[in-house]
């Protein structure tokens, strides 16, 4: 509606799907089916089977497709022999912004294929391709094709860049920028201190405040371990602290290991590092010192053994001989710069809202956080934001939609709220909390989470009575 909407035009979200059926092997091809434009307007969502197969410097494949791929209709659909209501395609595109599988497969059908040619010359690509597209049901009108085959070349710039150059439908060239990369891949530049060097200095049972302080500090900068405590309990060393250096924690287990090791109170066999989170603790890696000092000093070779080392359920000592720890603050404060957005809404394809966020933490025990943070809003769109009141049909209540009423104000309390966090032990931790939860809503819940060490599952509940905050 041009009264809701404006000149808003065909702009909306999708995804496309692709799954590999089976690898390609020395005579068989690689098989797989997907779809595309799922969830968006419509307009371009297809389906398809493909095979390909690569043979020398030449890549083949053969495919099968509906919808926007389907078009043509150069064979019948092979699904209309199951059922009738296969042979037909609903195109007027009312379920658009939706995830609807019900055309899946569904109408006309069509084959299209093609073959790529790998150069001598290693940037330079050429392509061949018939196409199952007619193009006379485009969203643009009906468009001429004078040949179902397209030629086309890519040339590979970088790494992460190509250009391509086609001659598509028998009367038109395309020219096109392809950029790509894998988020997986990267990794942040900078320059880490190095792996303690393997130095051991004998030490008597009971360690000097001067070693102490040293492991410490090396355990907090070196091994990423913040708030760091070294505890001695029998023939046992325990190291705590939150991990904040490294996403993979072996990587500050391995220091935290080498700093112990180097000045190790007589009569230690085992090392405990616990790592915590919210004064938590989440797992207890358990090292066996014979074995870490035979591979820290090196062995023979062919004559190697594995490390005594395991990760269990975290293990805290409720009483210890010696203790030592780097006093930690209670109170925490810091500003935030702030982007709160959202894409391909009815009213306008990209709404904003731009400030500051300015935080404050207080842990008024191990085990009790209070916190809140206040909200300076630098500028926003969402006066354009045209929701006002939902259709007479509905009987929902509104959530989300006075979002325009929220942010219209400079300055907010974002969140002001009470935790109070438990470790149960075996895998359980719980919390309850309660105050103003965020923006919208203020309120009081509980949680309970069984989470085992290393599982790729966990389990919670939690229960939240909650009322909405007066904007004004």
């Amino acid at each position: 509606m041009e009264s809701f909407s404006g000149d808003q035009t065909y702009k909306d979200k999708a995804f496309d799907v692709k799954l590999r059926l089976w690898e390609e092997s020395y005579w068989m091809p690689q098989v797989a089916v997907g779809a595309r434009d799922i969830g968006g307007t419509g307009l371009f969502d297809a389906e398809y089977i493909v095979a390909s197969k690569a043979w020398g410097p030449f890549d083949f494949s053969l495919g099968l497709g509906w919808g926007y791929l389907g078009t043509s209709g150069n064979v019948s659909n092979p699904f209309c022999s199951y059922s009738d209501k296969f042979c037909s395609r609903d195109n007027s595109y009312k379920e658009a912004g939706s995830v609807d599988g019900s055309d899946m497969f569904h109408g006309p059908a069509s084959l299209f294929g093609g073959v790529e040619y790998q150069t001598p010359w290693q940037p330079l690509r050429l392509k061949l391709e018939y196409e199952g597209n007619n193009y006379q049901q485009d969203f643009a009108g009906k468009l001429e094709q004078k040949s179902k085959f397209n030629v086309g070349a890519i040339y590979r710039v970088t790494d992460w860049a190509d250009v391509n150059l086609s001659y598509e439908r028998g009367n038109t060239f395309m020219f096109g920028v392809t950029l790509r990369t894998n988020f997986n891949d990267l990794r942040p530049a900078y320059h880490d201190n190095s792996r303690p060097q393997y130095r051991p200095q004998p030490q008597d049972a009971i360690l000097q405040h001067s070693v102490v302080a040293n492991q410490l500090t090396l355990l907090k900068y070196n091994a990423g371990l913040a708030d760091p405590k070294i505890q001695v309990k029998g023939d046992t060393l325990y190291v705590t602290g939150e991990q904040v250096k490294y996403r993979d924690s072996r990587e500050g287990i391995v220091r935290a290991n080498r700093i112990v090791m180097n000045d190790l109170p007589e009569g230690i066999r085992t090392i405990r590092v616990t790592e915590n989170r919210l004064n938590l603790p989440q797992v207890t890696t358990e090292t066996d010192v014979a074995s870490l000092k035979r591979h820290l000093e090196g062995e023979p070779l062919g004559h190697e053994t594995p490390l005594a080392q395991k990760r269990v359920e975290p293990i805290v000592p409720e009483s210890t001989e010696q203790g030592w720890y780097i006093d930690k603050s209670r109170v925490d404060f810091h500003l935030d710069p702030v982007l709160n957005q959202s894409v391909g809404g009815p009213e306008n394809f990209y709404m904003y809202q731009l400030g500051v966020m300015g935080t404050a933490d207080l842990w008024v025990t191990d085990h009790l956080l209070t916190t809140g943070s206040v909200f300076a809003n630098i500028a926003n769109n969402y006066d354009k934001f045209n929701y006002t009141n939902p259709p007479k049909d509905s009987h929902l209540p509104r959530v989300r939609t006075h979002v325009r009423e929220y942010v219209q104000n400079d300055v907010y309390v974002n969140n002001l709220q009470a935790n109070y966090f438990q470790y149960f032990g075996n895998g359980f931790y719980g919390q309850v909390y309660g105050g103003y939860l965020e923006t919208m809503f203020g309120g009081a819940g509980a949680e309970v989470l069984y989470r085992p060490v290393d599982s790729n599952w966990a389990f919670g509940l939690d229960a939240n009575y909650v009322k909405q905050r007066d904007w004004a």
